[in-house]
């Protein structure tokens, strides 16, 4: 990736195919998701077209070239819950450490006041102290812990809730 100016811009269907590399990147090595194949390009653009307005995707550029990706999700279908949002992170495997990760979720805090939400939630894998330390940094809060709540590469695995409670008006 090219030394330039790192932007964070919405994405658009042109960054589709970026954002699904590193998604399956993460699929493939890591307990940062908890599915277990890779998706197709169908696939994420479907997943893309449901976010869009309510829910943003943003992504990372540097030099043209996508480092990361973030977007908001619904944390739940009911109604009562319109106002909560779960948040995903993803950084580009050789890109880890150069904080990419937090200027993307600082991003998702403010897109997530913008659209007048109340509260941004976190699940995090067992293992993955950088996310924590990351989303403590930025304000989230450790609200629970689900255990033996998946499996992965053959391991049970805890989950970490974190939560952010966005200003009120």
């Amino acid at each position: 990736m090219k030394e330039d100016r790192l932007k964070i811009i919405e994405a658009g269907l042109e960054h589709l195919e970026g954002i699904a590399s590193i998604y399956n990147d993460a699929v493939l090595e890591t307990t940062a998701t908890f599915d277990t194949e890779p998706e197709t390009l169908g696939e994420r653009r479907a997943w893309f077209e449901a976010h869009v307005p309510r829910y943003p995707v943003i992504v990372a550029l540097r030099g043209g070239e996508i480092g990361g990706w973030a977007a908001l999700s619904p944390w739940s279908p009911k109604p009562a819950y319109a106002r909560s949002a779960e948040i995903s992170v993803y950084v580009r495997k050789d890109l880890w450490g150069g904080g990419i990760g937090s200027k993307l979720l600082a991003q998702l805090i403010e897109e997530g006041r913008s659209r007048n939400l109340l509260t941004l939630m976190a699940r995090i894998a067992e293992g993955n102290t950088v996310s924590i330390h990351m989303h403590e940094r930025a304000g989230f809060r450790t609200i629970g812990v689900m255990k033996s709540a998946g499996e992965k590469f053959g391991r049970i695995l805890d989950v970490t809730i974190m939560q952010i409670i966005l200003d009120r008006d």
